[in-house]
């Protein structure tokens, strides 16, 4: 069965306010496509359209390639994992992965059997009688994960499941959460606010922001082709350095009068522009633009320094191990060709 979802010139109003504006999104059949953004820009709402949650104000919505603009929730064929798991407090774990299922009348057998399946996949084996309370915070996700499995919808839905978790188990359920898609290959739509999260689990991200689509594509794509100054400081972390200032050729003039290489684009010598770069591309080496070292966070593996440069914050992520103390003034290098450059006034990355 064909479990594409079409999302066309899709619009969301809550009286005269525009929350979702004109969002295009093709998700293929057995992909993973992560809706990121930060809090308010639509990505949980248009994730409970959907669903069939929230009603569509205008445009079109298909799942496998069939108009459910109206179609109640139940009959979409989709599961959904809540970011708060949803769980029934009085019920075992078994029962609360199988009422969905007994709701929709299906033989005892065949519950058991999906459930027994799900259990397996999850490792919830051992704890299929204990009550939700007995559960940690991993395990109830779970469970919620497990209740979505033995539906065997469609599409998945997934909105924000793991930011209730602590950060180290947000990395393992990230993984697990990967391996199940590979092994299930259903359709799945995830949304979350964490763009690490978005890079490391999709074959596609869609970045919003303010009920719009910014950019579709592999995280791949955006990390190295951002389409605006918005998406370009999304993506990554720690988050990319943007210096304001005026472009002549491949330099940009800072406003404290200090020179970085930019890339060559055509044309629009001094315009107002600003030059992003990853704090990954920078190093301290000979010949670079002179910053101010504020503050030194090792973190074993990497060090992260922030710098003063005539002013502007800079944020460098090293390799290697150099010794460096507060107030120390060295020189900043980095390779042009891994940096871009906006436009000031519209954020649009020049090309």
């Amino acid at each position: 069965m064909m479990s594409s979802v079409s999302i066309r010139n899709v619009c969301k109003n809550f009286g005269p306010t525009r929350i979702i504006r004109g969002v295009d999104v093709e998700v293929s059949d057995g992909e993973f496509v992560v809706l990121v953004g930060p809090s308010g820009c639509g990505k949980s709402t248009l994730l409970r359209m959907i669903a069939g949650l929230e009603t569509i104000s205008s445009g079109e919505l298909l799942i496998g390639g069939r108009k459910v603009n109206d179609t109640p929730p139940k009959d979409r064929d989709v599961a959904m994992v809540f970011q708060n798991y949803g769980l029934y407090p009085h019920m075992s774990v078994s029962r609360n992965m199988g009422f969905a299922l007994k709701l929709r009348k299906m033989a005892q057998g065949e519950i058991d059997g999906r459930i027994a399946n799900a259990a397996r996949i999850l490792g919830l084996e051992s704890l299929l009688d204990r009550l939700p309370r007995q559960l940690s915070g991993g395990q109830r996700q779970r469970v919620a994960m497990g209740r979505a499995i033995v539906r065997d919808p469609q599409v998945f839905l997934f909105d924000e499941p793991l930011s209730n978790l602590d950060a180290k188990l947000r990395v393992s359920m990230r993984a697990e959460i990967k391996a199940l898609h590979q092994r299930l290959a259903t359709t799945t739509i995830y949304v979350t606010h964490d763009q690490i999260e978005a890079m490391t689990m999709a074959d596609r991200i869609v970045v919003m922001h303010d009920g719009i689509v910014e950019q579709i594509g592999t995280p791949l794509e955006l990390y190295d082709n951002p389409a605006n100054q918005f998406v370009a400081g999304f993506i990554g972390s720690p988050a990319m350095n943007f210096i304001a200032g005026t472009r002549t050729g491949s330099t940009l003039r800072d406003a404290g009068g200090l020179s970085w290489a930019a890339p060559q684009v055509s044309g629009g010598d001094g315009q107002a522009a600003t030059l992003g770069v990853r704090p990954e591309h920078l190093r301290i080496a000979p010949g670079g633009v002179s910053a101010e070292v504020v503050v030194v966070e090792p973190t074993g593996s990497e060090t992260m320094v922030i710098l003063n440069a005539s002013g502007t914050k800079i944020t460098a992520l090293l390799r290697e191990r150099i010794a460096l103390r507060p107030g120390e003034v060295v020189p900043l290098s980095y390779d042009p060709a891994l940096t871009h450059l906006f436009d000031a006034a519209s954020g649009a990355r020049l090309q």
